[in-house]
C-alpha cells in the first residue's frame, strides 16, 4: 500500500513537472513573439522617420496628407482581424498578421523620433522595460487572483480613450498630463492582469495549433500594454526636440 501511494505521488509530481515545463515553454514563446514585434516596430519607426526627414515632400506625405490617417488607424484594423478572426486563421497566418501589425505600428509611431530626442526615447524605453518586466513577473508569480482588476482597468481604459478624444478639441495640457498619469497606472495594472490571464489560459491538453495561436494572442496583449505604457511615460518624461 505504501509502495502504491509512493508511485501515485511520483506520477502526480511528474505530471506537474510536465505541465510546468510546458507552461514555461508557452510563456517563453509569448515573450519571444512580443519582443520580436517590438524590435520590428522600433526598426520600422526609426527608418521611416529618417526617410521622412530626408525631404519635405516625404514628411508632408507621411504626416500632412490623408495617408497619415490611414497609417494611424491601420493598426486597429490588424488588432480587430486577430481578435475576431483568430479561430478561423491558421497559426502561420496569425503570425504573419502579427508581424504586419508590428510593422504598421512602427509607421504610426515614427513621428516620435521627430518630436522627442533620441536620448529621452531610449531613457523612457528602459524605464518602460523595467516597469513592464516587474509587473509581468508579479502577474506570473502572484497567488492573488487578479480577475477583479479586469473591470476596473477596462473602465479606466475607456475613460482614457474618451478623454483623449475630447482633448483633441480642447488641447488642454493639464488634461493631457492627467491622461498620461492615469494611463501609466492602467497599463501597469493591465500588464500584471494580462500576464496572469495568459498563464491561466495554458493547458497541456491543447494541441500545438491552439497553443501557437494562443501565444500570438498573448503576445499581442502584452505588446499593446508595453507600447501604451511607453507612450504614456514618453508624454510625461520625454524631452522634445
Amino acid at each position: 500500500m505504501a509502495e502504491y501511494d509512493r508511485q501515485t505521488v511520483d506520477m502526480r509530481t511528474g505530471s506537474a513537472a510536465v505541465i510546468d515545463e510546458g507552461l514555461r515553454s508557452y510563456m517563453l514563446k509569448v515573450y519571444n513573439y512580443m519582443g520580436a514585434g517590438l524590435v520590428i516596430t522600433g526598426l520600422v519607426a526609426f527608418f521611416t522617420s529618417q526617410w521622412a526627414v530626408s525631404s519635405p515632400e516625404n514628411a508632408q506625405l507621411l504626416y500632412g496628407s490623408p495617408l497619415a490617417w490611414v497609417i494611424m488607424l491601420s493598426p486597429l484594423a490588424f488588432v480587430l482581424v486577430l481578435s475576431f478572426g483568430i479561430n478561423k486563421l491558421s497559426a502561420s497566418s496569425a503570425q504573419l498578421i502579427f508581424w504586419a501589425f508590428a510593422a504598421v505600428m512602427g509607421l504610426s509611431l515614427s513621428s516620435i523620433f521627430l518630436v522627442y530626442t533620441g536620448a529621452s526615447i531610449a531613457k523612457v524605453f528602459f524605464i518602460t522595460a523595467a516597469t513592464f518586466g516587474a509587473m509581468s513577473l508579479y502577474g506570473y508569480t502572484t497567488k492573488r487572483d487578479l480577475t477583479g482588476w479586469g473591470n476596473f482597468l477596462f473602465m479606466g481604459l475607456i475613460g482614457i480613450i474618451i478623454a483623449s478624444v475630447v482633448n483633441i478639441f480642447l488641447g488642454s495640457s493639464m488634461l493631457d498630463f492627467a491622461i498620461s498619469v492615469i494611463g501609466v497606472l492602467v497599463f501597469v495594472g493591465l500588464t500584471a492582469y494580462d500576464t496572469q490571464k495568459i498563464k491561466e489560459s495554458y493547458s497541456d491538453a491543447f494541441g500545438a495549433e491552439v497553443l501557437a495561436k494562443g501565444a500570438i494572442m498573448g503576445a499581442l496583449s502584452l505588446y499593446l500594454d508595453f507600447i501604451n505604457l511607453f507612450m504614456m511615460l514618453l508624454h510625461l518624461f520625454g524631452n522634445r526636440e
